[in-house]
């Protein structure tokens, strides 16, 4: 085993040691890194989207920025803003939280539309510009956002150029009653990473970033990812299919997966492992009163196409 994936295999104890019983859901945050995406934790209150992107930030070893989004939040409150100085008669830009390693966009969905938007070019592009000048953001960077369901009070739903953003969605969900009751027992898991010390440094996670574009993905496994993209695009029953953009974030994501694992190419089960967390803000039925959960679509896909021999 490389010190990389020795280094990878102890942030991997360290978050599970912080985030109880959601040994999934944190290997597909770790993914979604690696695969150098962005990640939305879509949760109701209370259940630990904040305390998991606190635990990534710390054990990564990434330098990273909070922001509390509200309805009264500016796009130049995460970008940043020119101020002028009298001293030289310049207006010099003074950076926003936005220019960082990581960070966390706290409700993300409970401030306005234009300030949402603020994020696009800098998830897409890495960088931000403003008054005319192009401004390169750091590496690795990564976008954690957290957000509430829509069915709740003072809430902006994000646009579908939004959502695209994001590489994955990941739904915690509640506790089961051991881990529950080790909660109750032990109170805050937040005060547990003053315990935990990084396993990772950014140079590290760009390594890794490196190496999971290095697995092998055979034509056989090629064919079965694009068949079932093209499944997403034929369904009547579905608005819109999975983009390009998502096609290949499912493969940078597989390989992400593979290597987590251990392997050196990517399996068909590495696809089927990471759709769920793809699928899941980018397809919804026409129909609303059929469910529309990621998770369903995604089995339906499963089971509809068959695995390469």
């Amino acid at each position: 085993m490389t010190a990389g994936r020795e280094a990878l295999g102890a942030a991997l104890n360290a978050l599970e040691q912080v985030i109880l019983g959601k040994p999934d859901q944190i290997r597909l945050c770790l993914a979604c890194l690696l695969a150098r995406g962005h990640l939305l934790i879509e949760d109701v209150p209370g259940v630990g989207k904040t305390t998991l992107a606190h635990a990534l930030a710390h054990v990564l070893g990434l330098a990273w920025q909070r922001v509390q989004f509200t309805s009264d939040l500016l796009p130049a409150d995460i970008i940043g803003v020119s101020v002028f100085d009298r001293a030289t008669q310049q207006f010099h830009f003074r950076k926003g939280p936005i220019f960082t390693q990581l960070l966390l966009a706290d409700e993300v969905n409970r401030a306005s539309p234009r300030t949402q938007s603020a994020l696009l070019e800098a998830m897409e592009e890495r960088q931000v510009s403003a008054d005319g000048v192009s401004y390169r953001l750091p590496e690795p960077f990564f976008v954690v956002a957290t957000q509430n369901p829509h069915e709740q009070l003072g809430t902006f739903a994000l646009p579908e150029s939004q959502l695209d953003r994001f590489l994955m969605r990941v739904t915690l969900g509640y506790p089961d009653a051991s881990h529950e009751r080790e909660l109750l027992r032990t109170g805050e898991r937040r005060d547990q990473l003053i315990n935990i010390s990084a396993s990772l440094t950014p140079e590290g996670v760009l390594q890794l970033q490196q190496a999971v574009r290095g697995v092998h993905i055979s034509d056989a496994l090629l064919d079965y990812a694009q068949t079932l993209i093209a499944r997403t695009r034929q369904r009547a029953d579905l608005k819109l299919g999975l983009s390009p953009r998502a096609g290949q974030g499912l493969m940078r994501s597989a390989q992400a997966w593979a290597y987590i694992a251990g392997r050196d190419a990517v399996l068909p089960e590495d696809v089927q492992a990471v759709l769920p967390a793809i699928v899941a803000h980018r397809l919804e039925r026409r129909d609303p009163v059929q469910s529309s959960s990621g998770p369903a679509i995604a089995s339906e896909l499963i089971r509809a196409v068959p695995v390469p021999p």
